[in-house]
């Protein structure tokens, strides 16, 4: 077991160095643009655990009680006790602040899925810059040795090849978590609204 993750860790090691100077932003990229996705994965799949009904809904706003933490988690209890926190007793002045902590909520699930789309449609781009550099580099050495250097020439194809793969393994499951992500917040924001047009009618 320790002789394969070491023979797993050459290997890698191995692959990294042979993508040059350019494989150190793709690798950075993935790392931010993965970290993000787990964020969100996780923020989504809370607000939608252990979620309260509309009617329970209703009730805390009539009743002006607080939903229990420990009951109730979702992104429903969120909007109650959001409101609760903001509440005036005034039924004009509430219904603003009731709009007012949809929209704020509503914002929460945009965030970090713009900057996760950015990512992922860099890392092809910084493939490509890896493929150009690691070209000239080849033609460089065609240049000063000619063709009889095929290990220096194998450096600079390897290169190319290498970012360019990178570039496309961090943009491929990016740009699908990022359609995914989009996905799932969309239909929270749905939810949202819908429980915040029907909270409108216990205030």
């Amino acid at each position: 077991m320790i002789l394969a993750l070491s023979d797993l860790y050459f290997q890698a090691e191995n692959y990294l160095l042979g993508g040059g100077l350019v494989i150190v932003p793709i690798v950075l990229i993935s790392c931010v643009m993965w970290t993000l996705i787990i964020n969100r994965v996780l923020f989504f799949r809370r607000l939608q655990r252990k979620n309260m009904s509309r009617l329970e809904a209703g009730r805390c706003i009539h009743d002006g009680e607080v939903p229990d933490p420990g009951k109730y988690r979702g992104i429903t209890s969120l909007l109650v006790r959001r409101f609760l926190a903001k509440r005036t007793g005034n039924r004009v002045v509430d219904r603003y602040i009731l709009d007012e902590t949809v929209m704020h909520t509503v914002s929460l699930l945009d965030n970090y899925l713009a900057i996760i789309q950015i990512l992922a449609g860099i890392a092809p781009l910084l493939g490509l810059l890896g493929t150009v550099t690691g070209m000239i580099t080849t033609f460089d050495i065609i240049a000063g040795f000619g063709t009889g250097n095929a290990r220096a020439m194998a450096g600079g194809i390897s290169e190319a090849l290498i970012t360019t793969q990178s570039g496309l393994l961090v943009a491929i499951p990016g740009l699908y978590m990022s359609s995914f992500l989009k996905r799932r917040a969309d239909i929270l924001k749905q939810r949202l609204s819908s429980v915040g047009l029907y909270l409108l009618n216990y205030i």
